[in-house]
């Protein structure tokens, strides 16, 4: 038994230039030199798929590590920092519960089902206003699609969206650890505050009842129940927002980016929504924004190596669905690769904090990329993409491309 601390681990420079937009090669450095972890200057990376199915779930002697990465960014106490310390994943294991359990009732495949309508209505309005152009930024583009859909969830008006979106893309840069962004991020989510504030005093005056409740009703009541004050009400709505934002934004615009590549995948989605659920779990095998971390409580063994109690551990979802012993020919996209349960990918997280709304994401995938491939014919590049900073909610940051309009 090795303390991680002796281990002779390949370092991942994750700031580097050009490491966000091709950061493979240097996990497979990593991996030669230990089959699962890598080390980084904020602790360490676990980018093998079986290592993080059977550490995620040790939910006894792992927490997420919010106050973590707080004192990385050296904003405790900031607006950003106390929402990133007291949101709903990085609460005490009761009041976590409350409000997961809370959730949960609404957040079931029934209820992602039924907000398909919804899906569909946002995006043919999306691309009624966007396909004349023949040109466009995809990720811009597809960056209103999860915004009016959560909008709509809990009775937002549309009018907000622009002003929404310009927080939530400052918020999706926040686990990128640069500690230059602190006053912006205080800035957006004070934007957003205000916003969710405002939410629940309208709704507060002009109740929903019976068929016509919504998700904000439902969080309401819930909080009503449990005694949960506005604070706590105003910090769910921005969590609500902000993690369906960058994370459904960034995996519609990567999809994009791989159909340039596989035109008879993307021409079949257009023909096909059932087969565009087979795309979109290809995709998150591929690629998908998140890394999640956490500290450990107590001292772990796995695999000979021994993680003392405070370590910090990087779980590297993104990546985990390149490994050449689960995957043949793991960097081929797909669609038709047999999916089997020791193979499946972890895109929405492992243990009590898997994300409740990944049947919301899935669904939004299917019907987004369905709906794209039957209105915009023959994608193709019209420029190089940028990339988001990694390890936050990376991803390509810019997609220009060009199509002809249906």
């Amino acid at each position: 038994m090795q303390d991680i601390t002796e281990l002779d681990l390949h370092y991942l420079d994750w700031n580097a230039p050009g490491f966000a937009a091709n950061p493979w090669p240097e996990f497979e450095k990593a991996r030669e030199r230990h089959p699962w972890l890598a080390r980084t200057d904020q602790g360490y990376a676990v980018f093998d798929l079986k290592a993080i199915r059977d550490l995620m779930v040790q939910d006894d002697a792992l927490r997420p590590s919010f106050d973590g990465i707080v004192d990385i960014m050296e904003c405790r106490g900031s607006p950003w920092g106390r929402f990133a310390e007291e949101q709903m994943i990085a609460l005490p294991d009761a009041e976590h519960r409350f409000l997961r359990n809370a959730f949960a009732r609404k957040f079931t495949p029934r209820y992602a089902n039924q907000l398909r309508p919804i899906m569909r209505e946002t995006m043919e309005r999306l691309l009624a206003e966007w396909t004349p152009r023949e040109k466009i930024d995809f990720e811009e583009f597809a960056s209103y699609y999860p915004i009016a859909v959560t909008a709509q969830m809990v009775g937002a008006p549309l009018s907000v969206i622009p002003g929404l979106r310009k927080s939530m893309e400052t918020m999706g840069l926040a686990f990128s650890m640069d500690k230059t962004r602190v006053p912006d991020l205080d800035a957006a989510f004070e934007h957003l505050d205000a916003f969710a504030h405002d939410l629940l005093a309208r709704r507060r005056a002009e109740p929903r009842e019976g068929e016509d409740a919504d998700l904000l009703d439902m969080l309401i009541e819930a909080g009503a129940e449990g005694n949960v004050g506005d604070r706590q009400l105003a910090d769910l709505i921005i969590f609500l927002f902000v993690a369906g934002y960058d994370t459904s934004k960034n995996v519609l615009t990567y999809m994009m980016h791989l159909m340039i590549d596989n035109p008879s995948i993307y021409k079949r989605c257009a023909d096909d929504l059932e087969y565009c659920r087979r795309v979109v779990e290809e995709t998150l095998r591929v690629f998908n924004p998140s890394s999640a971390f956490r500290a450990a409580t107590s001292d772990i063994e796995y695999c000979d190596v021994r993680i003392p109690a405070g370590t910090m551990l990087f779980f590297n979802l993104n990546v985990a669905g390149h490994d050449a012993k689960l995957f043949a020919d793991p960097d081929r996209f797909d669609p038709d690769r047999p999916i089997v349960a020791e193979n499946r990918h972890v895109a929405f997280g492992m243990g009590k904090h898997m994300c409740l709304g990944q049947y919301i994401a899935r669904a939004q995938l299917q019907e987004g990329i369905h709906l794209v491939a039957r209105h915009m014919h023959a994608p193709h590049a019209d420029g190089e993409p940028g990339w988001r900073p990694f390890p936050g909610v990376w991803g390509i940051k810019g997609l220009p491309i060009e199509f002809t309009p249906a």
